[in-house]
């Protein structure tokens, strides 16, 4: 029996591990996103969205993480994966079955030789037996599919983290989109009120004989298109209010009209960000595990083609009545060793290792797509809150010029110094005016979800230095 292990003990001794080790890919992105490299980030939480101070806001976004059906399925996905690196964990261990069986035969007579004369020609047979096989891992087979099963789990988990944070997103785009409306119809409600006063000014003007119909029928017309727009205000405001029902799962949800104002826009990190903070979102850590699972298949199915060992062995009782199977004599037991090796398959093992190669070249490419994604969206983030701030300043200057002008337009049409005409002008230039500076407070706001969805929800400026440190440390 000792020598019957000696091969064994050869396969033990020639044992490696089939497939590449996984090694990061290099991905030439630049270093910062910008100059001024010396800055340090502030530090921002992971709940970024309480940033805003808006307790309806805070109590959306947490009723979306609790209950939108997306997040749930997500967590599913999560539960799956675990069981799968369970299952992948469970190969490296004996599986081990036990059972009992009972046989009643008869044997003919007619046999050569024929059966022994004292023997009874009808038997019964009691056998219980555990029982076990076992593939030892030699190629590595069932620890690259651990290691592919533990990938798999890790990129669940960190696809779970991009559907929270989208929904985080979503619902405070949505909202904020909300509360635009709101100011929208406030100001198209001033608007309203203000082209009612314009065109009973010019009713009276037309009953004293110092003006024209078309003074009316003009503001008349005014009015109506204010009011048109008022009402398209108020529906958008509806479909975003279900809207974010949804993604809450209150599909009854009623919110009170809101000051857009009142919102503040959050700190924004400084130029010169590392774009090693790129290595905190999750979508890009989904991406690198996706990878890191198609580089250990190729293991899997590298393995595949070298030879399959495995030791069986089997321990029990054997006898005639069930009473005797503990008794003195009546164990059995089995132990061996078998070899598959594949000779000839018509190239189907190399076809799959060659698969795996090609799977992981995909990967690849979308691991690379994720990274130059994610920093395309970090800095197209910085460049519209850097935009949309400055163009408040502006906008702001041309509100205030608009209303000076619509003031003096109404003062010159009430002594007859220029038409109605002016008034009208001076009234839609206001109005858009007004809109576009609301509009403008809404996409600040927008703009600023972006970036925290675009830095992987918050950061802290010690994380920022240690992932600099770190990639230092890897050139």
């Amino acid at each position: 029996m000792k020598h019957a292990w000696a091969p064994v003990a050869v396969f033990l001794s020639a044992c490696t591990t089939a497939g590449p080790d996984y090694a990061r890919p290099p991905i030439g992105l630049p270093a910062q996103f910008a100059a001024n490299a010396n800055q340090a980030a502030p530090d921002i939480a992971a709940d970024w969205w309480k940033l805003y101070g808006d307790p309806d806001l805070e109590a959306l976004v947490a009723a979306t993480l609790a209950k939108n059906a997306d997040l749930r399925l997500a967590a599913a996905r999560v539960e799956e994966a675990e069981a799968v690196l369970r299952e992948a964990g469970a190969a490296f261990f004996p599986e081990v079955a036990g059972g009992y069986a009972y046989a009643r035969n008869r044997v003919s007579t007619r046999t050569v030789p024929p059966p022994s004369a004292i023997a009874p020609l009808t038997r019964s047979q009691n056998q219980l037996l555990a029982s076990t096989s076992f593939e030892l891992d030699f190629w590595g087979r069932f620890s690259r599919a651990d290691e592919a099963a533990r990938a798999n789990l890790l990129g669940s988990r960190y696809s779970r983290d991009v559907v929270g944070l989208t929904l985080a997103g979503a619902a405070a785009q949505s909202y904020f989109g909300l509360r635009s409306l709101d100011a929208q119809v406030a100001v198209l409600a001033r608007t309203i009120g203000a082209r009612r006063d314009s065109l009973e000014l010019a009713r009276a003007r037309l009953d004293a004989g110092l003006a024209s119909e078309l003074d009316v029928f003009q503001a008349q017309g005014a009015l109506a298109d204010a009011q048109v727009q008022r009402r398209e205000a108020a529906r958008q405001r509806a479909l975003l209010e279900r809207q974010l029902g949804q993604l809450t799962g209150k599909l009854d949800l009623r919110l009170p009209a809101g000051d857009l104002f009142a919102l503040p826009v959050p700190p924004t990190p400084p130029a010169g960000l590392p774009s090693a903070l790129l290595e905190r979102r999750p979508d890009i850590r989904a991406a690198e595990e996706s990878l890191r699972a198609s580089n250990a298949q190729i293991g899997v199915a590298r393995a595949a083609l070298f030879p399959a060992i495995s030791l069986t062995g089997a321990l029990g009782a054997q006898s005639a009545g069930f009473s005797n199977l503990f008794a003195g004599g009546a164990g059995i037991w089995t132990l061996g060793y078998a070899i598959a090796l594949p000779i000839f398959d018509a190239g189907r093992r190399e076809a799959r290792a060659d698969q795996a190669v090609a799977r992981r070249h995909q990967a690849l490419a979308g691991y690379q797509k994720a990274v130059e994604t994610g920093f395309r969206e970090v800095s197209d983030g910085l460049t519209n809150v850097e935009e949309s701030g400055a163009a408040e300043t502006e906008l702001a200057a041309r509100l205030k010029a608009a209303r000076d002008a619509l003031e003096l337009s109404k003062l010159r049409y009430e002594a007859g110094y220029s038409p109605f005409l002016e008034v009208l002008d001076a009234q839609r230039t206001a109005n858009d005016a007004e809109l576009a500076f609301v509009r403008n407070r809404q996409n600040r706001l927008s703009h600023s979800v972006d970036l925290m969805k675009a830095l992987g929800g918050g950061w802290t400026g010690g994380q920022a230095r240690a992932l600099v440190e770190g990639r230092q440390a890897g050139n």
